[in-house]
């Protein structure tokens, strides 16, 4: 393998994963902060995407990010409201709002299931454009995801910090606490869900826009990879400020990409590619406890060894 595919393959993997990033600090506000597990996530992926994509083919590339972002809220405020008003478990809100998704994202594209922007202007086309006659022209995708990693994370930092995020953290933590401290759940568990959404909508509309095309299945297993990029994040950076613990979500996104692609190169079917994503997430969930138990496992095994040689 020569050292420019190395390279490309390696620039590939960062893109996808700073992209999916974004959906692993929705899962990350919601997740981690809220303590609440949404799990229409792939369905609000594909939203964001679709959206972004008939936005940006209708004339309006700009406008495009927006409305993902809105689509993000309006899914997320219904996962909120079936929790919060109709009495609904979160995990079944969940998945009802996911597979009411794939109906509404397939009226959204108009009926078809695959949009194609090969001919379509979006944000990355828009740069590139601009940055025509520099060395750089090619990394207009990197370039925005880049920029819009780094406004989410510092969104998250500040927001978490003001009076509703403390609130929302607080929700989170201690649901029966913030009751009795005058806090309503109801409002900031619509508000977190809502902000969460909106990034992964953001997410669906990036990746579309990136690879030119809008399949209803964009966001199959995004959960499952979300849940491992943030798995992996915390195994890495550990516990820490929000800072420290939101650039450490990117990071295990990153690296789960990586993973992904390394997995790419050994002409694996395309099959199995779910079930290289299915083991990584078993190794990021099941790393740490197998990491506390080795301590006990080599007592174990050294007082084995000397059972057998006392006899």
């Amino acid at each position: 393998m020569s050292l420019s595919i190395v390279f490309n393959l390696g620039e590939t993997a960062l893109q996808l994963g700073l992209i999916c990033s974004l959906t692993v600090l929705a899962l990350f506000l919601s997740y981690s902060m809220l303590n609440v597990c949404d799990l229409s996530t792939d369905g609000c992926f594909t939203l964001g995407a679709c959206v972004g994509a008939a936005v940006a083919i209708s004339g309006h590339p700009y406008l495009s990010i927006i409305a993902a972002m809105l689509a993000g809220v309006c899914s997320g405020f219904v996962t909120a409201f079936l929790q919060t008003r109709m009495g609904v478990d979160s995990l079944l809100a969940g998945i009802i709002v996911n597979t009411a998704l794939y109906s509404v994202n397939i009226a959204v594209m108009g009926g078809s299931s695959l949009l194609n922007m090969n001919k379509t202007e979006t944000v990355f086309t828009k740069l590139k454009a601009l940055l025509e006659n520099t060395s750089i022209k090619n990394q207009n995708i990197l370039i925005i995801v880049f920029i819009a990693v780094a406004i989410v994370v510092l969104f998250l930092f500040f927001f978490l910090k003001t009076r509703l995020g403390l609130a929302i953290r607080a929700t989170g933590n201690n649901q029966d606490m913030v009751k009795s401290s005058s806090i309503n759940p109801v409002f900031t568990t619509t508000v977190g869900l809502c902000v969460a959404n909106s990034f992964t909508g953001l997410s669906g509309c990036l990746l579309g826009q990136a690879q030119k095309s809008v399949s209803i299945d964009i966001g199959t297993g995004m959960l499952t990879m979300a849940l491992a990029s943030l798995l992996i994040g915390n195994t890495f950076m550990g516990k820490g400020s929000i800072l420290k613990r939101a650039i450490g979500v990117v990071l295990g996104s990153v690296i789960f990409r990586v993973v992904y692609t390394i997995a790419l190169r050994f002409n694996m079917p395309a099959f199995m590619l779910k079930f290289v994503s299915s083991v990584i997430v078993v190794i990021a969930i099941s790393g740490p406890y197998l990491k506390s138990r080795y301590p006990l496992l080599v007592r174990r095994l050294k007082a084995m060894k000397g059972g057998k040689s006392n006899a």
